[in-house]
């Protein structure tokens, strides 16, 4: 008799089932696609410009350095710029990657 009492009580519940794996994939896809649009495509399109903006230096144009250095290009060779400071004529050599602006007034 306690044998029947025990095998009447019901089987457990199987555990509902939790999210399939294609929905998780495209949850993670539409992660992936707003980070695209929202960080990494703006961010290249400001690197280029500041490539094209460097590439574009010429001589006698204002510049500011990343560190804030503001002159005037001197002259220009592969990968470096001579830019002059101050009324004094101090020149400074540094990388074209360094330049952070060219404040040059637009025609």
């Amino acid at each position: 008799m306690i044998y029947n009492l025990l095998s009447a009580t019901p089987a457990p519940a199987a555990p509902a089932p939790g999210p399939s794996i294609l929905m998780s994939l495209v949850s993670l896809g539409l992660v992936f696609v707003v980070f695209y649009f929202f960080l990494i495509r703006p961010q290249n399109k400001r690197d280029k410009e500041q490539q094209k903006m460097r590439q574009s230096i010429e001589v006698g144009n204002d510049v500011v350095t990343i560190g804030g250095i503001i002159g005037t290009v001197v002259s220009i060779k592969d990968d470096t710029i001579v830019i002059e400071t101050s009324g004094d004529r101090n020149k400074i050599r540094i990388q074209r990657w360094a330049i952070q602006q060219n404040t040059t007034p637009k025609e």
